[in-house]
């Protein structure tokens, strides 16, 4: 087992990786305080590890599972009230500790209830995906959509430990795979170039799931991640780099109303025109971005966004991004591989133009 600790004072938390974790109850034990232990999932995952996560926590304390619909579309607030119904109705009180068992939907919905609980109470992540083990279970970012944008109703709450068990990531489907290796590409593409030009030399091993080359890209990318949110817990400042790709990325989900791709796959193509726009703005060199495309390829990723969202309308989506200030969106983007940089420094001229090389 690896351990990477996120740093942050009375609120810091270690980052458990390594197989066959879900079943260690020592885990577990430092992390709960109170008598009751809910565990929030969805039917996707339950049949596979539920169990297995309740004869652990039974104990420590008294358990009750919740399980959810699978999906994008049920992270919303209906969703939240009724697991804070059930857990009201257990009765559930602040000692109570949540604990999200799951991919990126399932933590962000449980860490959003733990928020919001009688004004916040613990929670634990345990990651199912690789998308959640290297990005979405770390750092206290929760919350859920709203018709007109994603993940716009959430709060920073930071979870009290992360175990991400590799063993869960054998029982995923090639396709949320390779969805969540759009999130480990984009910590090579942000501030690591090493471990970018690593993952060009190993991405037919990721791809295999040799467990070596997925524990190390797990444990980089997590380290990569803790050392952004050590430095920019709330995202006031350096933080935002990790959004690189997601303002087009969350324009193509919220576009297609958060169905048919998989949040990775819009990341992935939001990249490729993060980094047309970075080159359009004489940042990226054009020999620098034409390596970002080949990868994602690799990866069995999309490049470009889907053919029926036109550019007014994708405009006018990412105009309510969180990172909006004064009616400008900002965008982060590429001075050179493994070095990203959040600016609003454009014209209108030039994000128009890098929409319409896309979207036609």
């Amino acid at each position: 087992m690896k351990t990477v600790h996120v740093e942050l004072g009375e609120r810091s938390y270690p980052i458990h990786i390594g197989a066959g974790l879900l079943g260690n109850t020592e885990l577990y034990k430092s992390h709960i305080k109170g008598a009751k232990v809910v565990i929030i999932t969805n039917e996707t995952v339950a049949p596979l590890y539920l169990e297995e996560v309740k004869t652990a926590l039974a104990p420590v304390a008294e358990v009750h599972p919740f399980v959810l619909q699978d999906g994008e579309s049920h992270k919303r607030l209906s969703t939240v009230e009724s697991i804070a119904g059930n857990m009201l109705s257990v009765p559930c009180d602040r000692k109570t500790t949540v604990v999200a068992l799951g991919g990126g939907v399932v933590g962000d919905i449980a860490g959003f209830t733990a928020a919001c609980y009688q004004r916040g109470i613990r929670f634990i992540q345990i990651p199912t995906t690789l998308l959640a083990q290297v990005d979405s279970s770390v750092g206290g970012k929760t919350g859920v959509n709203h018709s007109l944008g994603k993940n716009m109703i959430g709060a920073f709450h930071q979870p009290v430990c992360v175990i991400a068990d590799s063993e869960t990531l054998t029982s995923l489907p090639e396709r949320e795979f390779c969805a969540g290796l759009a999130e480990v590409i984009k910590y090579g593409l942000i501030r690591d170039r090493e471990f970018f030009e690593w993952l060009e030399g190993n991405i037919e091993s990721l791809l295999q799931r040799d467990p070596n080359a997925v524990a190390y890209a797990v444990e980089q990318s997590c380290q990569n991640k803790a050392t952004v949110v050590a430095e920019d817990e709330t995202e006031a400042g350096i933080r935002a780099i990790l959004n690189f790709g997601h303002t087009f990325g969350h324009a193509i989900e919220t576009g297609l109303n958060y169905k048919d791709w998989l949040h990775g796959e819009a990341v992935a193509a939001g990249m490729v025109m993060a980094g047309e726009l970075s080159v359009r703005l004489g940042l990226l060199s054009n020999q620098e971005n034409q390596r970002i495309k080949p990868l994602l390829i690799k990866s069995k990723l999309p490049t470009s966004p889907p053919g029926n969202i036109d550019a007014k309308e994708f405009k006018s989506i990412m105009a309510v991004d969180k990172k909006a200030e004064a009616g400008k969106v900002k965008f982060i983007v590429l001075n050179q591989l493994g070095d990203a940089q959040v600016t609003s420094d454009y014209v209108d001229e030039i994000l128009d133009s890098t929409l319409a090389s896309f979207l036609g």
